[in-house]
Parts: structure tokens; sequence; C-alpha cells
């Protein structure tokens, strides 16, 4: 049997769609700090998703979608909590006082939390060398961001939004990735937008209602971006390599991420892009490379010899 048939090997396909859900992912703290100048962070983070729930209810009642069974429903409210609720609005939050750098730093260790609930919940056994490189990717990501970003000299509001909008997505990385093999990526995403549907819309116009969104057209695109692409097209591609997998490894792609947000920040916002950001990145891809490439144990049969 080649290598390419081994379930613990990781399958280029997988690799390739968690890439490009990454590169799509990659815009949302630049664009998120770009949104906050104008609209309410409870406006962002909700708003978004009432967008991005109208588009997957067009979706799955053109493509005429079978209903979730009832044990579904209850994983995808962890879906639901975690990247259609909890992300979007504690990083908001988090983005109207902290800089898009600062945001990079903490949401870095993202890769190294999806792959700890991975484990836990899709019974996969990564090697000792992988969560080796895990931990050392996680470590230069956030390093060279904090050296890019100014550092973390204390632990603020902004920094426990983070941190927790970090939980929020693990959980939902993880079991996404899991209901994906089963109803489909565009389907898992697009369910969980419908089930968080009428908290979102209530979210919305109490926003609206505190404070009408008003903005130049270049907040309206950013706010346009986060609720096509990274709350709906982006789960396309990330949820479709999770599913393929291994998830742990697939998920450490987004080891990646931070360097590409500081790149668009430094394009988009005017932050400086230094020789330390490239060395950083290039160091952070290498992880990123070497830990995705990583075997996973294989399972072993207990009744076997």
């Amino acid at each position: 049997m080649t290598a390419s048939k081994n379930p613990t090997t990781p399958r280029p396909a997988g690799l390739l769609w968690g890439a490009l859900g990454v590169l799509a992912f990659s815009f949302t703290v630049p664009f998120t700090r770009v949104a906050v100048e104008s609209f309410s962070p409870l406006f962002i983070g909700s708003g978004r998703a009432v967008v991005a729930a109208l588009l997957a209810t067009l979706a799955l009642a053109l493509t005429r979608q079978r209903f979730p069974r009832r044990r579904q429903w209850a994983r995808l409210a962890v879906v639901a909590g975690g990247i259609v609720a909890g992300f979007p609005l504690l990083t908001s939050y988090a983005l109207t006082t902290a800089p898009a750098s600062h945001g990079a730093v903490v949401i870095a260790v993202l890769p190294a939390a999806t792959a700890v609930v991975a484990v836990v919940r899709g019974r996969e056994r990564p090697s000792t060398m992988f969560w080796a490189m895990a931990l050392l990717g996680a470590v230069v990501a956030v390093g060279f961001a904090a050296v890019e970003g100014g550092g973390i000299t204390g632990v603020t509001l902004s920094d426990g939004l983070l941190f927790a909008a970090v939980v929020a997505a693990a959980f939902g990385y993880a079991e996404g990735g899991l209901l994906s093999r089963e109803l489909g990526a565009w389907q898992t995403i697009s369910w969980a937008l419908v089930l968080a549907a009428p908290v979102m819309i209530v979210l919305t116009l109490v926003s609206i209602a505190e404070q009408p969104p008003q903005g130049s057209p270049i907040h309206w695109a950013a706010f346009g971006y986060l609720a096509v692409i990274s709350m709906f097209l982006g789960f396309f591609a990330w949820y479709r390599g999770l599913a393929i997998g291994p998830m742990a490894q697939v998920s450490q792609v987004q080891l990646i991420q931070p360097v590409l947000s500081l790149l668009w920040a430094a394009l988009l916002l005017g932050e400086g892009l230094t020789w330390a950001t490239v060395l950083g990145g290039v160091a952070v891809v290498l992880c990123a490379g070497v830990a995705v490439r990583t075997r996973l144990k294989p399972q072993l049969n207990a009744a076997s010899g």
C-alpha cells in the first residue's frame, strides 16, 4: 500500500484546501481593524453572521440539503458558538483597542489550541515529533509577531478577549472538521449559521438601535469581506481541508496565518514590514511544513499482539 493511501499521512488535497481557507482568514484581523473604525463591534460581530446566514439559507434551499439529525444539531451548536458568535464578537471588541499586529500575536496560538481539541475530540494521536514542531511553531509565531507588534507588556482586557476567541475558535474548528465528514464542508458552516441566526439577528438590531452603522465605502467593503469570505466562503475551504485530514496536521497550516495577517496589515494599514518579519515568517512556515509532514501514530488494536 502506498503512503498516499495511509490514513495517517497528510493528504495533499487536505493541505491545499486548508491553505486556501487560511489565506481567506488571514485578512480577517486587518479588515476587522478597519471596520471597527466606523462600526460598533457588536454590529460587526453579529451583522456579518446575519449576512452570511442569508447566503447559507439560500445555498441550502437551492441545493435542497437534508436537515441534520438531532445529535448533529447539538454539535452544530458548538460550531455556532465557537466560530459564528464567539470568535467574531470577541475579536471585534478586542480590536477596538488592540492593533491588528497585536491581534496576530495572540491568535497565533490558535493552531496549537485546535490541535489539542482535535486530539481529544477526534481521537487522533499525534507523535512526539508532531507536538514538538507544533509547539515550536506556535512559539516562533507568537515570538516574531510580538516583536513586530511591539510585544505583550502585560495582560489587558483585549488580550483576555483574544485568548477567549482562540478557545472558542479551536472548539468550533475541531467540531466543524468532524461534522464536515458527515454533513459536508459548506453544509456544516451553513447549518451553523442558520442555527445561530435568530440570536445574531437580535444582536444586530440592538447594535443598530444603539449606534446606526455609518461608514465610508472602504469600511463597508471591509465589513462585506468579513461577512461573505471570513464568515462563509472561507469555511468552505477550511472545513473541507479538516474533513480530508488528518485534522491535527491540517490545522497546523494555520501557523502561517499570523505571517499573512502582518503582511496585509503592512500593506493595508501602513504597518512596517522589516527583515525580522520576513525571517520570522520563514521560520514559521518551516515549522508548519515539518509539522504537517509528521506522521500520526498508528492506532493500535488492543487485541493485537
